[in-house]
């Protein structure tokens, strides 16, 4: 017992170690990070809640909130498939699958891909487009562990392969993300979970697209010279979430959440989020983000709400959840998400 706790105050001390290094969040950096699809959540329970749920969230629904939830789930197996309506018609696709490895831990694994749909070439030449359409891919892949130290600690970490293209031109990248989750702090109701997001080298973008044929020089004939494309850093985040659950009267459960997340990218935001659960089958849910530094037109997301769905067919657990987001300027997000446990 006494060298888990030694390993789990190791592990906090160097997850804050980390966020003293990475962290430098100001308003003076709004929109200097790059690879933002990495901050569309997904899973419609965590997003109801208003992306607050980094201390309890659990099992499959766990992998983008903290990773070192992933093995607080009854089920050896399990499987989860989200579609997200985003902002400006984009849609954002999720598949993950979650499997118990017994003593050596959980693996999971991941894919989200963002689909922008055709959009109008357009050129130097002819700014009011060509004629021709091009449609970007951004997908994301990732491998996550997680391992319980003891009945009230567990940990866990991502491993993220980002890819980016755009007609001839990509960037590639690897973001990991982190996390511990501790259940029991100071009352058995109380949780406490941190999660530091996307610590990975710069990107850039790389291809064909990027050269450009002209004169720079008189005394040089006409030809190709290559545009070079500025490096932008991941959207980096340190998040630490509080959450107290209850369970009365047998069939009733409340449980509230928060969450104080730091940017390397913008200001700070804070998260709250609520459910109430009847008999483990009928949850309802919202939430609210608050961002009190940033600019009034600059925060785009605020209220939640959703409900969800538990069933238990022949031993398969299958679980339907619905999320809505409002958001500023922009049609109001929507997100479906399937779970299924074996």
């Amino acid at each position: 017992m006494e060298k888990i706790r030694k390993q789990s105050l190791l592990i906090f001390a160097c997850l804050f170690i980390i966020s003293a290094i990475t962290f430098a969040g100001n308003k003076n950096r709004q929109g200097t990070a790059g690879a933002q699809e990495l901050l569309i959540p997904v899973g419609a329970r965590g997003m109801a809640l208003g992306s607050s749920a980094i201390a309890n969230a659990s099992g499959i629904d766990a992998i983008y909130w903290n990773p070192a939830g992933i093995v607080r789930t009854e089920s050896s197996v399990e499987a989860m498939f989200s579609q997200m309506q985003y902002i400006a018609d984009i849609g954002v696709a999720y598949g993950a699958l979650n499997v118990n490895a017994g003593s050596f831990g959980n693996l999971a694994f991941t894919i989200k891909s963002v689909s922008f749909g055709d959009i109008p070439r357009t050129t130097e030449d002819f700014p009011d487009g060509t004629g021709e359409t091009f449609s970007p891919t951004f997908v994301t892949t990732g491998i996550t562990y997680g391992r319980l130290l003891n009945d009230r600690i567990s940990v866990g970490v991502t491993f993220n392969l980002i890819a980016e293209q755009i007609m001839s031109t990509s960037a590639t990248g690897m973001g990991i993300n982190a996390g511990v989750q501790y259940s029991g702090l100071a009352i058995p109701e109380l949780k406490f979970g941190i999660a530091v997001k996307n610590i990975g080298p710069n990107m850039s973008y790389n291809g064909s697209n990027l050269y450009r044929f002209g004169t720079i020089d008189a005394d040089r004939d006409a030809q190709y010279y290559k545009v070079e494309a500025a490096s932008f850093e991941l959207p980096t985040t340190m998040e630490i979430g509080l959450a107290y659950e209850k369970k009365f009267g047998g069939q009733h459960n409340i449980m509230f959440s928060s969450t104080f997340q730091n940017n390397n990218y913008s200001t700070d935001e804070y998260k709250f989020g609520g459910e109430y659960g009847y008999n483990n089958l009928l949850f309802v849910r919202g939430g609210y983000n608050v961002n009190p530094e940033a600019d009034k037109d600059a925060q785009i997301f605020d209220y939640t709400f959703g409900f969800g769905l538990n069933f238990d067919l022949a031993g398969t657990v299958v679980g339907f959840d619905y999320a809505y987001r409002h958001t500023l300027f922009f049609d109001a997000n929507s997100v479906v998400t399937v779970t299924l446990g074996f």
